[in-house]
């Protein structure tokens, strides 16, 4: 009976000794491939069957090559390809042209990249704001700390009484605007 319970003790040895060994082996084989998949953010995931993230959906629009070399420029293009939610108002080029000649050279360079970081945050906010959900009045607290307010008449929405949401478009993590015109942020002391 001795002899068993050895020889059973032994086989239960190896069995837990052979599971430790493949569980060495499969994490070996996982860390010592490429990762080059594995590095930067959710923006770099190749994925052409789901639903497009915010991003992917302006980096394909054509009427949207400013804003995207603006979030570039900003660094904001990993967090606007995360989960979210997100709801952004997206201005277009032509939005982008409407603004005095030399702002948006101006914005993009190095030295004004918080500057431009706060503008584009003033076209986000955290959550899902479809446009049925917009009531007139409603004041809506964006990303980059300030205000905007909405307007609703005749079922056109209007933000800051000037700029125009023309089309909504719904994203895997959140939902996209386009609008006429850029949101400057109102003068502050930050």
């Amino acid at each position: 009976m001795n002899t068993i319970l050895k020889f059973c003790n032994i086989c239960l040895l190896l069995g837990i000794v052979s599971c430790n060994a493949g569980t060495e082996s499969t994490a070996q084989v996982s860390t010592s491939g490429d990762t080059s998949a594995v590095s930067g953010g959710q923006e770099k995931v190749n994925d052409n069957e789901s639903a497009k993230d915010i991003m992917k959906l302006a980096i394909s629009s054509k009427d949207h090559t400013t804003l995207v070399a603006a979030l570039k420029q900003a660094d904001l293009v990993t967090s606007l390809s995360n989960a979210g939610p997100f709801t952004v108002f997206a201005p277009t080029n032509t939005a982008f042209d409407k603004l005095p000649a030399g702002t948006v050279e101006n914005l993009m360079k190095d030295a004004n990249k918080e500057t431009l970081r706060d503008v584009l945050q003033y076209h986000v906010i955290l959550g899902v704001f479809k446009a049925e959900s917009f009531k007139d009045g409603q004041v809506l607290g964006m990303v980059n700390g300030d205000n905007i307010t909405v307007h609703v008449q005749d079922g056109k929405i209007t933000l800051n009484n000037s700029v125009h949401v023309l089309a909504s478009i719904p994203a895997s993590n959140g939902i996209i605007h386009v609008v006429d015109g850029v949101l400057l942020p109102p003068p502050t002391n930050k």
